[in-house]
């Protein structure tokens, strides 16, 4: 006899079923009859607060990039100011596109 849950008398894995709950199985209700979505375009304040929010962390990326070329990093350098530069983007682009 072995002990309970162990060997053959623990039952097996379930096969993935479509209508389980949680599941992700082909057969899920995440099909054609889903509702589209809402693509309202933000209030103007919160554009402006976000484009805020985005000017404030694009100019720490740049403050990073400015003191590690100075301290000699030049990669840290590159990376900082390519977060300085995707950081206004995204800012110009929440203001622009909303």
């Amino acid at each position: 006899m072995t002990d309970p849950g162990v060997g053959s008398d623990s039952p097996g894995p379930e096969a993935a079923r479509p209508d389980a709950p949680g599941s992700d199985a082909l057969g899920s209700d995440h099909g054609v009859d889903a509702p589209p979505a809402d693509r309202t375009p933000r209030p103007i304040i919160e554009r402006i607060g976000l484009a805020a929010v985005a000017a404030v962390l694009a100019t720490l990326f740049g403050g990073v990039a400015a003191a590690s070329w100075v301290g000699g990093e030049p990669f840290l350098a590159v990376m900082g100011g390519v977060g300085c530069l995707m950081t206004i983007w995204v800012g110009l682009i929440t203001l622009v596109r909303g």
